[in-house]
């Protein structure tokens, strides 16, 4: 019987491993599972990256010296509600790709990848003395299709290159899930988060002999921006733990410790995801708290307690100790500098960068080389002609149109409704600030473009004549073009710089009341994007970015809705708690 939790290093700032990776070993686990996001490793094609957050063998290391065992899910394709499900956007922009099947040129990709990641988890494998006891091939395949090809060339490229410790599948348990997702001679695992009995009855159906695993036991659930914050009870998660174990049944949680999706780390779902168009497009937000039993922070809730109380009918758990880890008491933020617009800085960027890009049409973010922030399309309507409405054909995901320095209206991916917009006989300059949320992680729209797609109509006539300005997010903006740039216009996209004084690293959450959308940094550190959609109003600020004495805050607000200093909190604000039924 394994019992193991997962917990994503991508989540949660490195120095934070170690105490994580020691609760769940508290909790009465012996194993940590982790997935690889493909496109946090190669985030421009043939460009590696495994230092920092990205240096997977120290976490792996860490995990054994905590004497936990590690399951590794390398995708290529992870959906965890990450963006892009892992793949890379340099990849999936390749016109005509088709991810997720035998395509010579994405299977060339992954092998490209696995290259590089696997020669590095070879030395940790279990059958080398390290602690990687399994690995998954490919990720809940079933949900996606049935390309039995592909599946047995990512089963071959693993084992080409050197895992010989057992390999898994992991699928729901419904009858196509496991048919489309199995591979013959693997063994078979199923993801659900109650109702054990029937889901085990029918994954026996397909597989009789394989041991029981539920490897994604959903004992929470994330949340999108403008919904409800999910929460599962501990008693009713605890009891559906409890069946498991009293079946002879390994489980995996999903998630123990969920962490946060810093950056622009977070994905979103396609309501249906079977559909490509006329559905809803469902932002995943920042936090990825999870409602595990570690919370964002690191710290035992309730859900933990209850959990291990089960665990102890089944095994003997070490003893538990106290968790102090130190809080920031509710600092006011110190206003440092005025308002600096993201117009006028994109003007001083690219006259430094020689960032401007000319074309006929609009071009997406990929196009423009880039995977994520903040694009500004420029271009001049020819007059004189009557109010005709302005639409945008094809929008990822989020426009704010600009017309003599003013926003006149946003236009939104589930809402484009169009804005009449006459012109004067000298023509009419306008400007389109769009900003993308995460990518589609789960369902057919996984590897879709951003920024503006199809064409900017102007009653059914395209605009063209573009120039285009990107600014790639999350780092941080070039603080020596930043203060060179005169202050913002009240109700102007802007940067706001706040500074505050701390006695020594400990964990906040600074709060965004009344401040309307866009991003966060703590000393350089990108906290990720806050949207005053809900329901979470408060972003994680990780102890090891707070430093002893003065510490920076920039905050780049799009919405124009600036409001006083934010204070950080001791505690997180993820709105109110629905307890809706488990996940099935």
């Amino acid at each position: 019987m394994i019992i193991s939790g997962a917990l994503h290093y991508f989540r949660t700032h490195p120095e934070q491993w170690r105490s994580r990776l020691h609760w769940l070993r508290l909790m009465g686990l012996d194993s940590v599972e982790t997935y690889v996001p493909w496109n946090l490793h190669e985030p421009r094609q043939g460009q590696f990256n495994f230092s920092g957050g990205a240096d997977l063998e120290r976490f792996v290391k860490l995990a054994a010296e905590e004497g936990l065992k590690v399951i590794l899910r390398p995708g290529p394709y992870i959906c965890a509600e990450w963006d892009n499900g892992g793949l890379p956007s340099w990849l999936t922009a390749q016109p005509g790709i088709r991810v997720r099947t035998r395509d010579t040129r994405y299977v060339a990709a992954v092998e490209a990848f696995f290259d590089e990641l696997l020669p590095r988890m070879v030395p940790l494998l279990e059958t080398h003395g390290g602690p990687i006891s399994m690995v998954q091939v490919e990720n809940e395949y079933g949900s996606f299709g049935s390309d039995a090809r592909y599946l047995e060339l990512v089963h071959k490229a693993l084992v080409q290159r050197g895992i010989d410790v057992p390999l898994f599948t992991s699928d729901g348990p419904e009858d196509h899930m496991l048919t489309g997702g199995m591979v013959p001679g693997i063994t078979a695992t199923a993801n659900f988060g109650s109702g054990a009995g029937g889901a085990f009855a029918n994954f026996r159906r397909h597989r009789p002999n394989d041991p029981l695993f539920c490897m994604e036991f959903w004992n929470g659930w994330f949340d999108h921006w403008g919904e409800e914050h999910h929460v599962r009870q501990p008693r009713d998660a605890a009891e559906a733990l409890d069946e498991m174990l009293a079946m002879g049944s390994s489980v995996n949680f999903y998630m123990a410790h969920g962490g946060t999706n810093f950056g622009t780390g977070a994905g979103a779902n396609y309501d249906p995801p079977h559909a490509v168009s006329g559905g809803t497009y469902q932002p995943t937000v920042t936090s990825y708290d999870y409602d595990a039993p570690l919370d964002e922070r690191g710290a035992p809730t309730p859900k933990f307690h209850a959990y291990r109380e089960i665990i102890a009918k089944y095994r003997q758990v070490p003893e538990l100790e106290e968790f102090n880890e130190p809080l920031l008491p509710r600092t006011l933020l110190v206003p440092e500098a005025a308002p600096v617009g993201l117009r006028a800085y994109l003007d001083l960027f690219a006259s430094q960068q020689n960032a401007t890009v000319e074309s006929g049409h609009p071009l997406s973010f990929e196009e423009l080389g880039i995977s994520h922030g903040v694009v500004r399309y420029a271009t001049t309507i020819p007059g004189p002609r009557r109010a005709y409405p302005l639409s945008i054909d094809g929008l990822n995901d989020r426009a704010h149109l600009v017309v003599g320095g003013r926003v006149v209206h946003v236009f939104e991916r589930n809402d484009q409704q169009s804005y009449d917009l006459p012109v004067p006989p000298e023509g009419l300059a306008i400007e389109l600030y769009v900003e993308s949320m995460g990518r589609v992680n789960y369902g057919r729209l996984v590897g879709e473009r951003k920024g503006i797609l199809g064409a900017v109509l102007h009653e059914r006539q395209e605009l063209h004549g573009w120039q285009m300005t990107a600014l790639e997010l999350p780092q941080a903006p070039d603080d020596e073009l930043l203060f060179q740039v005169p202050a913002a216009s009240p109700g102007d996209a802007a940067f706001h710089a706040f500074g505050f004084v701390a006695a020594g690293p400990a964990d906040g959450f600074i709060d965004l009341s009344g401040w309307g959308k866009g991003y966060v940094w703590v000393n350089g550190f990108s906290l990720g994007r806050f949207w005053d959609a809900g329901p979470q109003a408060r972003l994680y600020v990780p102890a090891p970015v707070v430093r002893s004495g003065d510490n920076r805050v920039l905050i780049l607000e799009l919405d124009g809705r600036s409001a006083d200093a934010p204070a950080i909190f001791p505690a997180p604000d993820l709105g109110a708690g629905a307890a809706p039924l488990a996940p099935q």
